[in-house]
């Protein structure tokens, strides 16, 4: 008699591998698809808030772990708060003007960028 045979474990469906790469579209695309976010928006609507101040992401230097653990620590608090009745909503910031507002002065006065320090 085989050792796994006297086991009297249930079966699963569950797959033996995550296929992550797969599966995280999939599960996206549901979220997307049954509005989660606007859903949970919508159910603290009214209710106080909560703002976290959300800076954008530097440009300059090498991505590192600290970079990760800066956005999972802010997605945790906010979806935190949202889960125990804030209004939270998540608002990424962005650094969106700085370049094409050096572009613009760059063609409009004909600057060399190279030349800038």
């Amino acid at each position: 008699m085989k050792m796994k045979e006297t086991l009297q474990i249930g079966k699963t469906e569950f797959p033996m591998r995550g296929n992550l790469p797969t599966k995280e579209v999939e599960y996206q695309k549901e979220w997307e698809e049954a509005d989660v976010y606007g859903q949970r928006q919508a159910k603290n609507e009214g209710k106080p808030s909560f703002v976290l101040h959300d800076g954008p992401p530097y440009a300059n230097g090498a991505l590192h772990m600290g970079h990760a653990l800066n956005k999972i620590s802010k997605d945790f608090i906010v979806r935190s708060k949202s889960m125990s009745g804030f209004r939270a909503p998540y608002v990424p910031g962005w650094d969106t003007h700085g370049l094409p507002i050096e572009q613009a002065l760059a063609n409009a006065e004909g600057v060399d960028r190279k030349k800038l320090s």
